[in-house]
């Protein structure tokens, strides 16, 4: 007899980590590759943060810490909020996760039933609606575009509610993945009123804070505290192996995120933990790997549209540009499978952020080396379609 497989798991793949293994592949057989596919820092981890994990490895036992997360890391980021955002967050309110993905877990798990109806941008991140999709709640794909400039609006849940009833919850990333768009003080605050008048829980992804071009950022939990706030050291920290994130929890989901935490994960990674401590400490590093990213950024606005990509989302952080290619093609996927094969570009098609509109847009990472980056913009220039 064959044994039935769990539905849960009849989930879409991450495309973007397919087109990394179709780059490895190239790679493999000696061929050069641009790797513009993979939202990752071209740099490693701060000096700091490599040098407090060796202190970690001499030092500490580096056995199981308590589920939240050790006190002094949570301390550390309590202070970030103070030096960052001028914000006083307790420690309390803090729960260091494992990565940014295990705080979305762990948030979607305590805020949400299944059942309950979740909006989120399209095009947006996928592991979102994937990770929904896995615990039974559904998410509501909200199509905005650049007269949004790619964020929710509260027109947008509005309509979302009469065409299939009301929203228990609404995740916003400013900046954005896929699109790198923000939004300013004004119209998050505007968004956050809305969702609190309509009882939806509010989902703020900050992962690429720390990473803009122009005004900082601005933290949910400077708004409302009862804001669910994810952030990562993945990012701006340039710690994606480490596997570290955190969430700002509100009072009445503390209880229930610690309980899943112990269940779940019992503990982030320790070494990771201690280390991390140092990376509050490392700003004029991280900031030299902003200057980069500004760099590549700038150079790419300029390069992308001599090789046809004319219609690119406003790049205000993170460290993406999303193009609309449909004067190009309508099959981004094929597209983005040519570009690699024939230039060598590794990119991103649409279809992994928006699976209505997708087929006609790309991504372009711009984490690398000055050099790599400029290399891929060459190529692309030179490619005869």
């Amino acid at each position: 007899m064959t044994l039935k497989s769990g539905s849960r798991g009849s989930i879409p793949p991450f495309i973007v980590m397919e087109v990394m293994n179709a780059a490895a592949d190239r790679e493999r057989m000696g061929d050069a590759v641009y790797h513009m596919e993979v939202g990752q820092p071209g740099t490693g981890a701060p000096r700091g943060v490599i040098e407090a994990a060796h202190r970690a490895l001499d030092d500490q036992l580096l056995g199981y810490t308590v589920a939240l997360g050790i006190p002094q890391l949570r301390e550390a980021i309590s202070k970030h909020y103070t030096d960052f955002y001028g914000i006083s967050v307790p420690m309390e309110r803090i729960a260091v996760t494992t990565g940014s993905s295990g705080a979305f877990l762990l948030g979607f798990l305590s805020a949400f039933d299944p059942g309950d109806r979740v909006g989120l941008a399209a095009p947006g991140y996928p592991c979102y609606r994937h990770i929904l999709a896995a615990l039974g709640i559904e998410a509501v794909s909200l199509e905005v575009g650049p007269e949004e400039r790619f964020q929710p609006t509260p027109e947008a849940l509005e309509a979302a509610k009469e065409a299939g009833g009301p929203l228990d919850g609404v995740i916003v990333a400013s900046p954005s993945n896929p699109t790198g768009t923000m939004l300013g003080r004004t119209h998050l605050d505007r968004l956050i009123r809305y969702c609190r008048a309509e009882g939806i829980r509010f989902v703020s992804d900050e992962i690429y804070h720390g990473i803009s071009y122009g005004a900082p950022a601005v933290s949910a939990a400077e708004l409302d505290p009862d804001c669910l706030v994810i952030n990562s050291f993945s990012k701006y920290f340039s710690m994606t192996g480490w596997r570290l994130g955190w969430m700002v929890v509100p009072e009445n989901l503390i209880r229930p995120v610690e309980s899943l935490a112990q269940n779940l994960f019992i503990s982030p990674p320790t070494l990771s933990q201690h280390a991390a401590v140092a990376a509050f400490d490392c700003r004029e590093e991280l900031e030299a790997n902003l200057v980069r990213y500004a760099t590549n950024r700038d150079m790419l606005l300029e390069e992308l549209p001599k090789a046809g990509f004319t219609e690119l989302a406003p790049s205000d952080g993170a460290f993406y540009i999303y193009a609309d290619i449909r004067h190009m093609t309508n099959d981004a996927q094929d597209f983005c499978r040519r570009i690699l094969a024939e230039t060598g570009v590794a990119v991103t098609p649409g279809n992994d952020f928006d699976a209505e509109r997708g087929h006609g847009t790309m991504r372009f990472s711009f984490s690398r080396s000055e050099a790599e980056v400029r290399a891929a913009a060459e190529a692309l220039k030179a490619w005869k379609r």
